[in-house]
């Protein structure tokens, strides 16, 4: 269980760190490829997991999956929030 808290913390601080709405001290490109790297690496050790059915690194793989949903949910919350201030209330038209 600890390995899954470890994976989720390290995944959402690296996600905090690249900037999970937009890049941080970074170009869009190189943003757009950390987030990449991020994906081929993770499905890598995936595999890995599989292979060697290793239940440290699942356990791991988990909590990292988690610290991976969790940054899609903020980001995602941020867009419906500016959705939220770009859309006009229904009945505004009157």
């Amino acid at each position: 269980m600890i390995y899954a808290l470890v994976g989720a913390l390290a995944m959402l601080g690296v996600l905090v760190g690249i900037g999970i709405n937009q890049p941080r001290q970074s170009s869009m490109l190189l943003w757009c490829f950390f987030y990449l790297v991020i994906s081929v690496v993770f499905d890598g050790l995936v595999v890995a997991a599989l292979l060697l059915q290793n239940m440290a690194l699942v356990e791991l793989l988990l909590g990292l999956s988690a610290g991976a949903a969790t940054g899609l949910g903020i980001h995602v919350t941020h867009h419906v929030l500016d959705e939220r201030k770009n859309t006009k209330p229904q009945g505004a038209n009157h």
